[in-house]
This record gives structure tokens, C-alpha cells and sequence, in this order.
């Protein structure tokens, strides 16, 4: 090792060591010391539950459609249904929850991955340190403004996921610098301009001060996955060496969230590395302490399936792997054990599976993807093994994702109102267990439908996506009178060329 690369590496070692904070675990533990995941009683919980009753089944999906979380008890009655009735029922329940609560539309981001250098070693990630064939970069700012010209001025994309490693070169300055890169570009379209409107943020576990610093950036959601919810099979695949490897400080990740006032959050599971019953337990118990603690539960919930990946063996030789049946049925008991939340189905997903997630309570989906870093401006086909963290299962454009929907009866949304107007935290969460927030997502996504048209549909896609604005209009018309004539207002000025009007 030259002198640069050990001087470097000391750096590295250093940054390393000052990254967990003890004093913010400590905080938010009981008296007990112990987290709130109580693995022993998750699994006797679901032994409880085996063999649930037909009456009582009914009784929890009626408590799924007046909005409120289940308990666990409820949820490992779920998991535990195998009669293809029930099951059948729970999807329908799931699909009216989904209707009540954010209405017929379709949210659509892309994923911006800003550098793939990262400190940990996990054993399924293709970004993984001891990875020697991994193509190591990060993005400049001048490569950030190059991939924002492409997803806002050519595909259309108003809201963004970004994706950052674990390391010193992508820490908080970075990462503030960079969202404040992808606001400022605007870019010409066939009527209008394209731009990012939101943000949301995927990074590793930050300090309380360091989040401070990530809300006055402006970012919508900022999302934390804990992997694996269970602690034996999370310190085996996260080596102890690594910050990854901390259980707690990865845990309590959303509590610092909400401590530095970011109040809209999301968490996940990488399905695949434990048993997926367990792992919805897990996400269900996340949910309830946020609003037990905080008032204010997940504004999304992810659920991606372990993809293979460069030089990471265990995501095909996990014994945990969930099937495509197994997989549809958690989705269902997601959607109904935290009816609120939002749902998020990627393009780790192949066509077919992600045209069925919309009927199981699905309200997210990313289109056009390209997770190697840099993708959009090398138009990498996502299949790059050693330039990306795993491989993707569907690489369709949004133009054709967005003709599918449309054909299937749905409308595609790129709102961000209700980050700009507030409509987060306990507000956000009051709004959807009432259902009222369906209204705004309607109107929404009715404008920024309209807009999105016009600046880049193909002719087919047009075609489709018109034929379901029309029945949206019709429908506001019928349901919501009082807000139709400001609707049709809105709605010509985004013809004639206007941009960002929103309710």
C-alpha cells in the first residue's frame, strides 16, 4: 500500500469510528435496554395465530377498512390464512383499502443512484467493500445536472428516490449539496419545462444534527431500511466490524428522524434474508411504535425481494427466498395491517408481478430505471452486474408503463403537493385515515397527468392517458362539485402551457 492509499484508508478508518452515536440509541431505549423488537415474542405471536377463525378474519379486514393499524396479534392472523377464500377476500378488502385511502392513481419517481462507494460489507449487496470487481465511483455535480437533464427533460420523471453508499465521500455535505444541484435544474419540453419537484432520500443512518441538516435541504421522504428485522440473522449477514452491523443505531434511524423534524418517513425489508412472516411482524411492530412514540407512522412502506447481484452469493443461495405466491400475500397483509401507508413496488419486480401489486394495495412504482451510477447518461440497460447492486426485473420505459396503466384503469401521478403545502407528519396521516387525502390525490393527479402528456407521451400513450383523465374529471364532477370548477380552471391553464399548479 503506497503512502496515499494508507493515509487514505487511515481517513476512512477514522470517519468509520465517528459515525455511531451511543448516546442516540441509548435515548430511546426502555429501562430494559432492550429494542422494541422482541423476536421470542414475534414468533409465539405467529405460533398463536396458526389457525384463526373465519369470523375473526372478517372482523380484522373491517378493522383494516376504517384505516387503522393492526395489531400484531391481527397481522400474524393474516399471515397465518392459507384457504384460498379467505385469501381472496383479503386481496379484495386490500384493493378497497387502497381505493378508500389514496383513490384510483398511481405515483410514479425514478431511482438516482449517487455513488456506489460504500464501507460496509454486506453479504447480499453488490456495493459491498470486499467486492474487487465493483466499478467504484461518485457522481460530480456536473454528472448530477447530466442525469436530472435526462429524467426531468426527456423521460419526465417530477420526483426522485436517491440512493447513497455508506462512505465518507457521500456523506452530509454531499448529499446536501447534491439535492440542492438536482433543484435547480429546469430544462425545455414540448410546452413547458421539466424539473424536480421532490426528492426523497435513501442513506444510511444519520446523527440527529446530521438530519437537521438533511430537512432544511428540502427532501420529501427520507427512507431507512432495517433489511432484516431479526437480530440473529441481521448480525450474521452485516459483519460486526462494519457501522452496518448495528443493529440499534440502524433501528432507531426514523426516531432521529422525527427528533431533527423530518416527519415523513419510510421503512423496508429486503425479503429474502429471513422468513418473510417474521419480517412483516417486524415492519408492523416499526409502524406501531412511530405512532405509539410519535404520533405519525410510515408514509411508505418498501418490500423489494433479493435480486442477484455482483460477487454477492447468498442472494441466491439464501434459504429464506420468498416465492412469487408467498410474496403476493404479504404484500396483501402489508396493505391491510398499516392500511395508511403507501406501498412501493420497483422495477426489482418483473411487468407482470407489478401489473398484480396494484390489485394487493400497491400506490408507488419507479419506470424507466437505471440503477448503475450514472445510468441515465451512459443509457445502461440495468442489467450491468458490476455497475449496479443487483439486476433489475423490468426495464420498461415510463412511456410504457404509463400506457399500461392507463389501460388497466389507472392514472399515473407525479404530485408533490403535499410536501409543498404541509401535508405531512400528523397532518398527512389524519388526512389518509379519513380518506380525505384521496381527494387532493385525485385532482393532482389529474394536473400533473395532463402535464406530463402533453411534455412527453408518445401518440399511444396519449391516447390511453387521456381516455382516464376523462373519467377522473367525470368523477369529480359527480363526487367532488364544490372543487370541479377550480379543477377545469387548472386543468386549461396546464393545457395552454402552464406548469405546477396543484391543490
Amino acid at each position: 500500500m503506497s503512502p496515499i492509499e494508507h493515509k487514505r484508508k487511515a481517513s476512512i478508518d477514522d470517519w468509520i469510528k465517528e459515525r455511531i452515536n451511543p448516546d442516540e440509541i441509548n435515548k430511546y431505549l426502555p429501562s430494559s435496554g432492550k429494542d422494541f423488537i422482541d423476536d421470542n415474542l414475534i414468533s409465539r405471536i405467529l405460533e398463536k395465530n396458526k389457525h384463526p377463525d373465519r369470523q375473526m378474519i372478517r372482523d380484522i379486514l373491517a378493522k383494516s377498512l376504517s384505516v387503522e393499524t393492526l395489531t400484531l396479534d391481527e397481522t400474524a392472523a393474516l399471515l397465518n390464512i392459507s384457504d384460498k377464500q379467505l385469501r381472496e377476500e383479503m386481496r379484495d378488502t386490500a384493493l378497497k383499502v387502497k381505493l378508500k385511502v389514496y383513490d384510483k392513481r398511481i405515483v410514479t419517481f425514478a431511482p438516482l443512484y449517487m455513488g456506489n462507494k460504500c464501507v460496509n460489507n454486506c453479504l447480499y449487496c453488490g456495493f459491498r467493500k470486499e467486492n474487487k470487481s465493483a466499478s467504484r465511483r461518485v457522481l460530480t455535480m456536473d454528472e448530477i445536472r447530466r442525469e436530472i437533464e435526462i429524467l426531468a427533460g426527456e423521460i419526465g420523471h417530477k420526483r426522485l428516490i436517491v440512493v447513497y453508499g455508506e462512505h465518507p465521500e457521500t456523506g452530509i455535505n454531499y448529499i446536501t449539496e447534491s439535492l440542492k444541484t438536482i433543484y435547480d435544474v429546469k430544462v425545455k419540453t414540448r410546452k413547458g419545462y421539466g424539473q424536480i419537484r421532490r426528492v426523497n432520500v435513501n442513506a444510511a443512518p444519520m446523527t440527529v444534527a446530521e438530519l437537521r441538516q438533511l430537512h432544511n435541504a428540502g427532501i420529501g421522504t427520507y427512507q431507512v431500511f432495517q433489511e432484516t428485522y431479526h437480530h440473529d440473522t441481521y448480525g450474521r449477514i452485516h459483519p460486526e466490524n462494519t457501522i452496518k452491523g448495528n443493529y440499534p443505531w440502524r433501528l432507531y434511524a426514523m426516531h432521529r428522524a422525527f427528533e431533527a423534524d423530518i416527519d415523513d418517513v419510510g421503512i423496508g425489508v429486503l425479503f429474502g434474508l429471513y422468513d418473510w412472516r417474521f419480517e412483516v411482524m417486524g415492519l408492523v411492530a416499526h409502524s406501531r411504535e412511530l405512532e405509539q412514540r410519535f404520533g405519525v407512522g410510515p408514509h411508505t412502506i418498501s418490500f423489494p425481494r433479493l435480486e442477484p447481484a455482483d460477487n454477492a452469493p447468498y442472494t441466491v443461495k439464501s434459504p429464506y427466498l420468498v416465492s412469487d405466491n408467498d410474496f403476493k400475500h404479504l404484500m396483501v397483509v402489508i396493505r391491510l395491517s398499516v392500511p395508511h401507508t403507501g406501498m412501493i413496488i420497483t422495477a426489482r419486480e418483473n411487468a407482470q408481478m407489478r401489473r398484480l401489486a396494484f390489485r394487493f394495495g400497491c400506490t408507488q412504482t419507479d419506470a424507466s430505471s437505471r440503477i448503475g451510477v450514472g445510468g441515465y447518461a451512459e443509457n445502461l440497460t440495468g442489467q450491468e452486474g458490476n455497475k449496479q447492486q443487483f439486476i433489475l426485473g423490468d426495464t420498461r420505459s415510463l412511456d410504457e408503463v404509463i400506457r399500461e396503466y392507463a389501460q388497466m384503469g389507472y392514472i399515473t401521478s407525479f404530485c408533490t403537493a403535499g410536501y409543498r403545502c404541509g401535508r405531512t407528519g400528523k397532518c398527512i396521516m389524519n388526512l389518509l385515515k379519513t380518506g380525505q387525502e384521496g381527494v387532493f390525490c385525485k385532482m393532482n393527479a389529474i394536473l400533473t397527468s395532463r402535464e406530463w402528456l402533453d411534455d412527453f407521451a408518445s401518440p399511444e400513450t396519449m391516447k390511453a392517458g387521456e381516455a382516464v383523465i376523462e373519467k377522473e374529471i367525470n368523477e369529480v364532477k359527480v363526487k367532488q362539485p364544490g372543487l370541479y370548477p377550480e379543477l377545469l380552471r387548472k386543468y386549461e391553464k396546464i393545457k395552454s402551457g402552464e406548469r405546477d399548479l396543484y391543490f
